[in-house]
């Protein structure tokens, strides 16, 4: 797949805080078919690890879901906590490196933290492509009239995540360099920054399981241990 190529300029840098990244554990939950009233079989509990007390982390308290008839390009509340960071004023050569050039974002708009929360818990564990994949998947679903048309809506849509338990997102793990990649690949994803293997994907599993419904869809890519289709 291609690329977009950027540069940061001190302008931007200044406008906003810097952001740290690392590796940290997977977690194995998965997206699937919204056809389906339930879980596809294969998904796994949350790692007890990703579960903070109140005093760790935040809790992300969803909205009601919007449904739409229709595609939509949505506004996101709270985008102006953060400057966008203008293309021309970033020249990366590589994933890894624009990441590292992503400044950091202590406040986030409802939206994008659900983006980065559903990147964090599905994939914190996956290589970096594979982050950005699942963020893409649910930016196509927000834009896709077979699904909830925000962020939040997508990622809490009943039987969709199994990270998602009664409705909520468990406690994340603020202080940890993964969540502050998560923050910065839900950022480059959202504004386009990256092009993703994943493409125009709005459905993935996990490699170890074969859900009935991925015998009817269109496979993408594979990255790491998560397959996604349209």
């Amino acid at each position: 797949m291609g690329r977009k190529t950027y540069s940061l300029s001190a302008v931007a840098i200044g406008a906003t805080a810097s952001l740290s990244f690392s590796s940290a554990d997977g977690a194995e939950a998965f997206a699937q078919n919204s056809d389906s009233p339930m879980q596809a079989a294969g998904t796994q509990p949350i790692d007890s690890q990703a579960v903070e007390t109140p005093a760790d982390g935040i809790e992300i308290v969803p909205q009601e879901t919007v449904f739409v008839s229709e595609e939509v390009v949505q506004p996101l509340p709270g985008e102006g906590d953060a400057a966008e960071i203008p293309e021309s004023d970033i020249a990366a050569t590589s994933l890894p490196e624009l990441v590292s050039m992503i400044p950091q974002e202590d406040r986030m708009s409802e939206e994008m933290s659900c983006l980065a929360g559903a990147v964090y818990f599905e994939s914190r564990g996956e290589p970096l492509a594979g982050q950005l994949a699942v963020a893409q998947v649910v930016i196509n679903r927000a834009e896709d009239s077979r699904f909830p048309a925000s962020y939040c809506g997508v990622v809490y849509q009943r039987a969709q995540f199994s990270f998602v338990k009664n409705g909520r997102m468990p406690r994340i793990r603020t202080h940890t360099r993964a969540w502050q990649r998560a923050k910065a690949i839900a950022r480059i994803a959202h504004d386009g920054m990256w092009e993703s293997p994943a493409g125009d994907a709005v459905f993935f599993h996990a490699n170890y399981v074969r859900p009935k419904w991925s015998y009817r869809k269109q496979r993408l890519a594979q990255i790491d241990t998560h397959i996604f289709y349209r």
